[in-house]
């Protein structure tokens, strides 16, 4: 089996070789800054997925705020935190190029409305006992883009990835019978997420900078929003303690820091990598849900969910097979050095 380039430049030392050179090469530098950077992005990816696995537990502690309140702070604060950073690392001229640009707008108009959707729906999921249900929606989120690759770029499948998506199918099924109606908060959550994902890859535009733009859209209505709350008397935002108002607060933290460790990790690691470390999310969630939540998983669900496990086995060998030999054709392909 060929070594991948991470691998090749970690393997131990061949027998016979210096143990303490007597000073590094300028070869030798160049092959340790790429191991170097990949550790940090497995590291930062690991944490960014970590961060948004462990959020089952954080958005409870932000009761007796309801769903929506929590999602209008949500929304204001990471309109502040992702200003602060796009002044801090001098993005503002991006920030400016985004706004000129009619196309990009547009597309990014589309992210916002998405991931408005996206984050209520999720925030209701995890404060009303669905962390299971949400679990799912990001377990089926890749099964879901590529569908969307089919429908909407005209992309072909390959016949394990047709066999992934047909396993995929007989899951929902289940889970149907299961739950007695479509698992429509796991669908909305992979659907809007996917949607979302390709508005920001044909925007093609950076990580801090797009979202800036996205939250300054929608912190609007969000803002007016908290502001019927605080005058109709039914904010919590100042009436449960400082506690509690530090904690509504810190939701744009919450939403910046793991986004910009993803935004790192995506520079330095390869996007095979990427794909498997986003899996930590929806297992870390579906432990929490079912042994810290202790939610209901009967017979059928548990059924259900082993077969969305099988199709992202599938899909996700399928994926890295056809990866490596893209990279034996392209290795191939080139001259010799």
């Amino acid at each position: 089996m060929g070594w991948t380039a991470v691998e090749v430049l970690t393997r131990p030392c061949p027998r016979g070789c210096p143990t303490k050179p007597s000073a590094p090469t300028g070869r030798a530098l160049t092959y340790a800054r790429p191991v170097a950077d990949s550790r940090r992005g497995i590291l930062l990816g690991t944490a960014a997925y970590l961060m948004w696995g462990a959020f089952p537990l954080y958005f409870p502690l932000l009761d007796p705020a309801g769903s929506l309140e929590i999602l209008a702070h949500r929304i204001v604060w990471s309109v502040v935190v992702v200003v602060a950073l796009v002044v801090a690392l001098g993005h503002l001229p991006q920030l400016r190029a985004i706004a000129a640009d009619r196309r990009t707008r547009t597309l990014l108009g589309l992210a916002a409305v998405t991931i408005t959707f996206n984050w209520a729906t999720y925030i209701y999921a995890v404060t009303h006992d669905r962390v299971v249900e949400a679990a799912l929606g990001y377990f089926i989120n890749p099964l879901v883009t590529v569908l969307m690759g089919v429908l909407l770029l005209g992309e072909r499948l390959r016949r394990l990835q047709w066999i992934a998506m047909g396993v995929a199918t007989t899951a929902v099924v289940v889970l149907t019978v299961d739950y007695g109606h479509p698992p429509y908060l796991a669908l909305v959550l992979a659907f809007s997420f996917g949607t979302y994902g390709l508005a920001k890859k044909t925007a093609d535009v950076g990580a801090v900078e797009s979202l800036g733009f996205e939250t300054s859209l929608i912190a609007p209505f969000a803002l007016a929003y908290l502001l019927w709350l605080a005058s109709s008397g039914d904010s919590t935002f100042v009436s449960e303690g400082a506690g509690h108002t530090v904690l509504l607060a810190s939701t744009g933290i919450a939403t910046a820091v793991p986004l910009i460790c993803f935004g790192a990790a995506a520079t330095r690691v390869p996007m095979v990598t990427l794909g498997l470390l986003q899996y930590l999310a929806p297992v870390l969630q579906f432990g929490l849900g079912v042994l810290y939540f202790h939610e209901d998983m009967p017979a059928g669900r548990w059924i259900g969910f082993v077969l969305v496990w099988v199709a992202l086995a599938i899909f996700t060998v399928e994926a890295t097979q056809h990866r490596r030999r893209q990279l034996r054709l392209v290795a191939a392909a080139s001259p010799a050095l």
